[in-house]
């Protein structure tokens, strides 16, 4: 059964389910609904996965640096020293769950990917980039104008961009029971 809808107007069914997961989604989530409502969904026992994609340090990094001079000129939110982050100072996301009594410690898996991309593709997934979207329209066509034309043949035709794919587990409390007495028809 697919159901379309946001997940905080999205009705319980009675029956509690075994897993929630939130691929590169869960920060877009309401955070004073997102683990209640999904405690609810939940059976105890059950598991919350989600996933967080972020850009490290690694690939054609003279690529991203070059990349850099084209944030300053056209994104103002840019931060003027801003290097990619190293796959190790990149923050544990915990907090939120350690602090909430329906689910236990979350455990961590982390998976490095480099992918290749010629200068079309990685422009093209550029425009699906959040702060990309959140751009007037003449700043990201100016940063991807300016970002599409950085010399090709330095790089080769292609560039190879690093990812940190961390997968976040926590099952929900088995103490948690009061949540199924709440549990409505839907």
């Amino acid at each position: 059964e697919v159901i379309t809808a946001a997940f905080e107007d999205w009705l319980l069914r009675r029956e509690p389910f075994d897993l929630v997961f939130a691929g590169t989604a869960w920060h877009w989530l309401e955070a004073d609904v997102r683990l209640a409502k999904t405690a609810h969904a939940l059976r105890p026992g059950g598991f919350l996965a989600t996933v967080e994609t972020h850009h490290v340090d690694g690939g054609t990094q003279r690529f991203f640096i070059d990349a850099q001079d084209c944030y300053q000129r056209w994104d103002p939110e840019t931060p003027p020293d801003f290097k990619l982050p190293t796959v190790d100072d990149v923050p544990f996301d915990d907090q939120e769950l350690l602090t909430n009594k329906d689910f236990t410690k979350p455990a961590f898996r982390d998976y490095e990917t480099d992918i290749e991309y010629t200068a079309d593709e990685y422009l093209a997934v550029l425009r699906t980039y959040s702060g990309t979207i959140a751009m007037t329209p003449d700043a990201a066509a100016g940063l991807l104008s300016c970002i599409g034309t950085l010399p090709n043949d330095h790089y080769y035709d292609r560039i190879t961009k690093r990812y940190l794919r961390r997968l976040r587990i926590s099952e929900r409390a088995p103490y948690s029971d009061r949540l199924d007495s709440e549990r409505t028809d839907g």
